[in-house]
């Protein structure tokens, strides 16, 4: 097996676009999330998302035609743009052949599907926009990064909901490390939608105005939208070229909890873990720090921080939530726990979970990094994605040796 390793990020934001502008975020604790513009909110209780309002296609997209395309493709393909940029690939080279992307979505093209079903309503069958039916299919989602940058290796869109972006990139993963490619695009996107909006509302998962996680008044998600790729590339091809790493990506864990729908389940999720450590050759005592799924809910939270003390005792890292930043960007969110994970270890830092006032005493042993980023040594990190269905999905990080 070859050893894999980071070297592009492409992050589309609602607190940064590019590389720069998404680690400043980061580091400054910035809140992504602001009143809805992508749809008309005012009959919701709740009105805020992570919307990615400075997002222009057309400023970032060299090959795709935006009008051609939903919003989570663009979203998808303008995140890989960046990332081979990133990655200093020139996007016409050798190295495009064979190469392959893999994204993970929770809703596809969300708001087309709306836009489709208001017509049908409206005017029945005949009234719906052929050129609108299509941009519907999901799997155009890895099928746009594949054609804006000239892949011709595999283009997978997996939908296995809020994990799917560690899916990608475990799959992406094993195409390089077992030498199927020498550079796969892997990650995730979505878009902000009315019905996923809705759905968590009435779910009562929906909080107001900031996601606060692990923090003894957290209330729920904010709902939110983005691009997030990585480059994933061989680390001797990396060499080669004289290429700039961010991290190593050590390994994956995936398992299903195979119960119930909504509620995540403690042990699995543990079990993962330990999937997910024995895969990339490390013991709990290894990893510095947890980027976490933290959605903000008081369930979700409070299983995964019994998961972790399940897996880690005493000795439990920093474990902080990008969430309360950006809101819960569905199949982008552990693309951009991954982002931010190769980010910490690049640049010596921890991001911190804003929003934090008070310890829940439900959970004494969480270290939230509160409001504020941390410097720190990270040589070995842990990404979390959990998701609807109980579709576990971990990636392991750690600095280049």
């Amino acid at each position: 097996m070859s050893r894999v390793v980071v070297t592009g990020l492409g992050p589309v934001s609602s607190i940064g676009i590019g590389v720069t502008a998404f680690l400043g975020g980061l580091r400054a604790g910035r809140s992504g999330v602001s009143p809805i513009e992508s749809f008309d909110a005012s009959g919701f209780p709740h009105r805020h998302a992570g919307e990615t309002k400075d997002f222009r296609p057309e400023a970032v997209l060299r090959r795709l035609k935006p009008e051609a395309w939903g919003r989570s493709s663009q979203l998808a393909a303008a995140a890989a743009r960046l990332a081979v940029r990133d990655a200093g690939l020139d996007p016409g080279g050798s190295w495009t052949g064979g190469a392959g992307a893999v994204i993970g979505t929770t809703s596809g093209e969300s708001q087309v599907v709306e836009l489709l079903v208001a017509q049908q309503l409206a005017d029945g069958f005949a009234g719906m926009d052929p050129e609108a039916i299509r941009r519907l299919p999901a799997e155009r989602l890895a099928y746009a990064v594949a054609e804006e940058l000239g892949l011709t290796g595999e283009a997978l869109t997996l939908a296995t909901a809020c994990s799917a972006g560690n899916y990608a990139i475990g799959y992406a993963y094993d195409c390089v490390a077992g030498g199927e490619a020498d550079v796969m695009l892997a990650g995730g996107a979505d878009s902000v939608c009315r019905w996923a909006h809705a759905g968590f509302y009435r779910l009562g998962a929906l909080t107001e105005r900031e996601c606060r996680p692990f923090d003894a008044g957290r209330s729920g998600i904010l709902t939110a939208e983005g691009g997030a790729v990585l480059v994933l590339e061989n680390a001797d091809h990396a060499a080669a070229r004289g290429a700039r790493v961010y991290a190593e990506v050590l390994g994956y864990g995936v398992n299903c909890d195979a119960g119930h729908m909504v509620a995540p389940d403690e042990d699995s999720i543990a079990a993962c873990m330990r999937i997910a450590h024995g895969n990339a050759g490390i013991r709990p005592q290894d990893v510095d720090y947890i980027s976490a799924h933290g959605t903000g809910t008081p369930a979700n939270d409070l299983v995964e921080a019994r998961a972790v003390r399940q897996v880690f005792g005493d000795g439990a890292p920093p474990i902080s939530s990008i969430k309360s930043m950006l809101g819960h960007t569905m199949g982008a969110a552990s693309g951009f726990g991954a982002i931010a994970t190769a980010l910490a270890i690049a640049e010596g830092f921890l991001p911190p979970t804003i929003n934090w006032t008070t310890p829940d005493p439900g959970m004494p042993w969480v270290d939230p990094v509160p409001n504020t980023a941390r410097p720190a040594e990270v040589r070995v990190a842990q990404n979390n994605g959990f998701a609807f269905g109980g579709n576990n999905a971990i990636t392991m990080f750690g600095a280049v040796r």
